[in-house]
């Protein structure tokens, strides 16, 4: 049974959402996104109770020291899940053509 989602954590996965393919964003800064600044440990408690990692990209939050932060599933995981975003993040541009 999948309990229901706080007006919390429902607010702060809209804004992960959000996140741009091979981008980051730190938890403090999604914490003042979803309306409540310097709640950034909230944030991270939410996202460590996220049920839809391929719809609430959740690898895409950093500390804001750089620090890479936690992840469900792993560490190794989200560093190999951001390095993946970043090698493939430019391939989707199109090039210009010379005329």
């Amino acid at each position: 049974m999948v309990k229901e989602l706080t007006h919390f954590e429902k607010r702060v996965y809209t804004v992960v959402k959000k996140i741009p393919f091979g981008k980051v964003k730190t938890y403090a800064w999604v914490a003042e996104k979803a309306g409540r600044p310097g709640a950034a440990r909230a944030v991270g408690n939410a996202l460590g109770r996220n049920i839809f990692p391929l719809i609430v990209p959740c690898h895409r939050v950093v500390n804001s020291t750089g620090a890479i932060g936690g992840y469900a599933f792993g560490q190794g995981l989200k560093r190999k899940l951001l390095e993946i975003e970043d090698a493939f993040r430019d391939k989707g541009k199109t090039k210009r053509r010379r005329s």
